[in-house]
């Protein structure tokens, strides 16, 4: 949480603004659910643990920015973060995902965040370490002063020597000796002159690798990996395997860092993330609304939302990693409900998503801000691309308003997909370019309105057409 001491709610809709066009009004309760879990870890503690998380629910069409506004705060808090499909899970009794999977999933998540930050900040002690066993695989140290004496008199290490007896003046000369060629060696490690030098390392062999091992049915749920049983009873096998110094390099790093980090340390501080900081998106909430169906593929829509209610309420989960406590853990859910409606959710599930903010279809006009104010804009990922195979596109600013304009029409008479739309038409409009670029030798192209027109037009007319193409 100490990134988000630096962003107040206006500057996180300012960090939100550089990808999300539109919204307002979400951002803004987003933006305070997620600085009052900051100040929730600055209350006393006697009442900490009082202060529930602000549970949302995001409503509006597809295509409107609900799941980029959840992950992208995510991203601003560095908190371990999870988008699961609602109609995914089914009540307890049926075949399918059990919802505490949910917490589980996002446990182990958080676990690689901090393992890949632990694991950068040892990655210089790490490769020192590296570089010191790959000094000892190119140049094995003495084993014994007898080894040490067959050296110097130019003898067989295993063949009986006449005197075993070895002098001081003639040991310190052999280390002194030693100690040389290994700095010289050294030197060259580090200069990346011995890259191409062949190493032979000791590496594990899976026990049965012909072996697929299938979980029952419950045991991946209760966090249990049977792999990793199995690999506990039998003794773990290893081989020799060559390999170049580059290459062993980055193995040796790796099992140097598993070593420098302590995993218990680890998953300590991964459970105490998601705890804290957690954030689940639920999306498609609207799908699980409604009454209980007593047939077809609806059967357990009622039963979903009472198997989640314990989990958004607050529970505790047993996870590979320990157990998990969801009181605090943000819960963001959306849903178009076009058919069902929020309240038709059950009434306990509904108190737990005491914030509701309503998200509005986009016009052509924020299509057109879509299309190019974004960090991550379609016009800019497609000038970056195309940059690649050195051609240089430009569109013009009336080119960019007949792009919107036709998405919007789109829009209006088949599905509404929102700013995904966006992605259809331009792939469409520019399809032949980034199929002949890499043969004719385009240097480079200008997309006008009448281009526009020409490409899409006819396409735009055809409503039957246009169903299929955009």
């Amino acid at each position: 949480m100490d990134e988000m001491q630096k962003l107040t709610p206006r500057e996180i809709v300012a960090e939100l603004d550089k990808y999300i066009i539109g919204q307002d009004k979400a951002k803004r309760s987003v933006s305070i659910a997620m600085r009052n879990r900051w100040r929730r870890q600055r209350v006393a503690e006697e009442l900490r643990e009082e202060i529930m998380p602000n549970n949302i629910i995001l409503i509006g069409p597809t295509g409107v920015g609900k799941t980029e506004i959840a992950r992208r705060l995510s991203r601003l808090a560095n908190a371990p973060f999870i988008k699961v499909e609602a109609s995914k899970f089914t009540e307890v009794g049926y075949i399918g995902r059990d919802v505490e999977s949910i917490i589980r999933d996002l446990a182990h998540l958080a676990v690689s965040m901090v393992l890949s930050e632990k694991t950068a900040s040892v990655q210089a002690q790490a490769e020192q370490l590296a570089n010191e066993r790959l000094l000892d695989l190119l140049f094995p140290p003495p084993k014994s002063r007898r080894s040490a004496a067959a050296n110097m008199e130019g003898e067989d290490e295993d063949k009986p020597s006449a005197s075993t007896a070895v002098s001081p003046a003639d040991m310190f000369e052999l280390e002194e000796r030693h100690q040389r060629t290994r700095e010289k060696m050294r030197q060259q490690l580090l200069g990346g002159k011995l890259e191409d030098r062949y190493v032979e390392l000791d590496v594990p062999v899976e026990g049965f690798p012909m072996m697929q091992v299938i979980s029952p049915i419950g045991v991946e749920e209760l966090g249990v990996n049977l792999q990793d049983l199995m690999g506990n009873i039998f003794p773990k096998k290893v081989k020799k395997r060559k390999m170049t110094v580059a290459e062993a390099r980055k193995y040796l790093t790796q099992e140097e860092a598993q070593k420098l980090i302590d995993m218990d340390q680890v998953f300590k501080e991964a459970i105490s993330r998601v705890e804290n900081s957690g954030i689940v998106f639920l999306d498609e909430i609207d799908k699980i609304a409604g009454e209980k169906s007593q047939v077809g593929p609806d059967v357990s829509r009622e039963g979903v939302q009472r198997d989640l209610l314990p989990v958004v309420e607050g529970t505790s989960v047993f996870t590979k990693y320990g157990m998990v406590k969801t009181d605090h853990v943000l819960f963001i859910a959306s849903g178009a409900f076009h058919v069902s409606k929020p309240s038709d959710l059950i009434p306990e599930l509904q108190g737990r998503f005491p914030i509701r903010v309503e998200l509005t279809s986009l016009t052509a006009e924020d299509f057109v801000r879509i299309l190019t104010e974004p960090q991550n804009a379609l016009i800019k990922q497609y000038t970056a691309m195309l940059a690649t195979e050195e051609v240089e596109i430009n569109f013009t600013p009336e080119a960019i308003k007949e792009i919107a304009k036709i998405a919007f029409e789109v829009n209006e008479r088949t599905e509404n997909i929102g700013a995904r739309r966006l992605h259809t038409v331009m792939t469409a409009l520019l399809e032949d370019f980034l199929f002949d670029v890499p043969d004719e030798k385009i240097k480079k192209i200008k997309i006008t309105a009448e281009f526009v027109q020409k490409r899409l037009g006819e396409i735009v007319k055809d409503v039957d057409l246009s169903r299929y193409i955009l």
